[in-house]
């Protein structure tokens, strides 16, 4: 069935978004779909899912690991091994072949993992405190281990895993990278004083827990080019025991972090919040300065396109971040464009391997 078509200033106009030329507003998250085979590598399975997806205005891969200690996931897709940066390689083609653009999500999981998924490293954290809760491992489920509690002295090793990451992405041929410091993960959890309970210059203050996601984001932006940088986070978000409940310690963690990197010039900040149109949302935009994406797909409840709509419509952002309305069309631009009907993601295919759920959802038939 047909609706109302969405004016074509709102969702399909072009922007600029670091040195790339979007063609609409509408950008594919980061979505976890594990089926990448035990060594990490993407295959063609892959490249085929992101190329259906080509018409977004950006795509945003899946979580991808920068090293084995950092994989969350089984069958998660890194981006260490020759072997994954050649997979990565069919999968940009793929993508530039349909006139698409591709960021790659470079994702260290830290303590939300197990060594019975990352090849037996030891988690790793800010501080030696376990997340509450099991995992999925390549043997079953399992209860989160006690991390290792990163040493001052060990973290240039982490901000250099991160740049050598993401200069096999550009290697591969992707366009840029986005560093993940949300959901719980590594750089969150620095950021997160429910994870962080440091005491050096790397915990404590809202500057201090700050301080290592700035220099992630400083080092991976002066070794590939702060235009092909992007940086996602989700204060507030509260998932896997990162908590973040004072909400004046909010924002002066996430004031630190973005005028720790204002200067840099990347190319978007790409933020998770259940009010992304609301005060605490536009002023932390407002401090950064840059291109702005927004994204209020939490776990309960899917962005929407008339969301979409109002958020452009508005100015409350300069793209719109959609997840699995995005999984499960393909051709999800035209579907929002032209008001079309939308297929049903299915849950139970989000983490499997195989095409079902994948690369099989079909095209409007209008």
């Amino acid at each position: 069935m047909k609706g109302l078509p969405v004016p074509s200033s709102t969702l399909s106009t072009p922007f600029t978004l670091g040195s790339l030329e979007l063609p609409n507003r509408l950008v594919m998250a980061p979505l976890t779909r594990l089926r990448s085979g035990r060594d990490g590598v993407p295959g063609e399975l892959n490249a085929e899912h992101y190329a259906q997806r080509a018409s977004m205005g950006l795509i945003v891969t899946e979580g991808t690991y920068p090293d084995a200690a950092g994989q969350g996931f089984p069958f998660q897709p890194g981006i260490e091994t020759p072997e994954q940066v050649e997979g990565w390689r069919r999968v940009a083609e793929s993508v530039h072949a349909a006139d698409g653009r591709l960021f790659m999500q470079v994702m260290h999981a830290g303590r939300v993992t197990h060594p019975d998924t990352n090849g037996g490293h030891e988690p790793v954290a800010p501080s030696a405190v376990a997340i509450e809760g099991r995992t999925h491992t390549y043997q079953g489920k399992a209860d989160y281990p006690v991390p290792h509690a990163l040493t001052a002295e060990e973290l240039p090793a982490v901000v250099e895993s991160f740049v050598r990451a993401s200069r096999n992405a550009i290697e591969a041929g992707l366009d840029g990278v986005e560093i993940h410091g949300a959901n719980g993960y590594l750089l969150h959890e620095f950021l997160a004083p429910g994870s962080n309970r440091r005491a050096d210059q790397y915990g404590g203050s809202p500057e201090n827990r700050a301080r290592l996601v700035v220099e992630v984001v400083r080092a991976v932006a002066e070794a590939i080019g702060a235009e092909k940088v992007g940086l996602r986070i989700s204060p507030e978000h509260n998932i896997q025991d990162a908590w973040e409940t004072d909400h004046e310690d909010v924002r002066a963690t996430y004031a630190a972090l973005v005028d720790g990197i204002g200067d840099l010039g990347i190319a978007y900040l790409s933020v998770l919040h259940r009010e992304p149109a609301g005060e605490f949302v536009q002023w932390l935009r407002s401090r950064f300065g840059g291109a702005f994406l927004a994204n209020s797909g939490f776990s309960d409840v899917p962005t929407t396109r008339e969301e979409g709509v109002r958020l452009i419509e508005e100015g409350a952002a300069d793209g719109v971040v959609v997840g699995r309305p995005a999984l499960a069309n393909p051709d999800l631009v035209r579907r929002w464009t032209e008001g079309l009907s939308e297929n049903v993601p299915n849950p139970l295919t989000f983490y499997t391997q195989g095409p079902e759920g994948y690369t099989d959802y079909p095209l409007a038939q209008v």
